[in-house]
């Protein structure tokens, strides 16, 4: 449920930044720097996350995204997340580092492609 519920929240941030919904003051082209691909990467990361295909892959990028969102963005006005509103962006890198060691959980697509990969192995074997 973690992984899900931390993928539905990050497939937001990037449905504002692209589509210009959830309260968003309009839609970014994906070719602006750096809203674009972060919103590229939220959406189709978290989306990746949330139904579980190449978890730690899409973790760990996004994990990156994040980190890159928090000292270029927000590190300039302020040393601690607290003082320059980046609480949000140093969460994310550090649960998306977490979901990129410990992998995707039981219910994921991850689980159902390796199981059909074992179960032809032994087939072939």
């Amino acid at each position: 449920m973690f992984r899900i519920v931390i993928g539905v929240l990050f497939m937001c941030h990037g449905a504002q930044k692209l589509f210009g919904v959830l309260g968003s003051k309009g839609a970014v082209s994906i070719t602006d720097w750096p809203a674009g691909p972060a919103g590229l990467i939220e959406f189709v990361g978290g989306a990746m996350i949330v139904i579980g295909l190449g978890t730690r892959y899409a973790a760990l990028l996004s994990s990156g995204a994040m980190a890159y969102a928090y000292f270029v963005v927000h590190q300039h006005a302020g040393l601690l997340p607290i003082q320059n509103k980046g609480e949000l962006a140093a969460v994310y890198a550090w649960v998306f580092l977490l979901l990129a060691f410990t992998g995707p959980g039981a219910w994921a697509v991850d689980k159902v492609i390796a199981a059909r990969k074992r179960e032809q192995a032994l087939v072939n074997a």
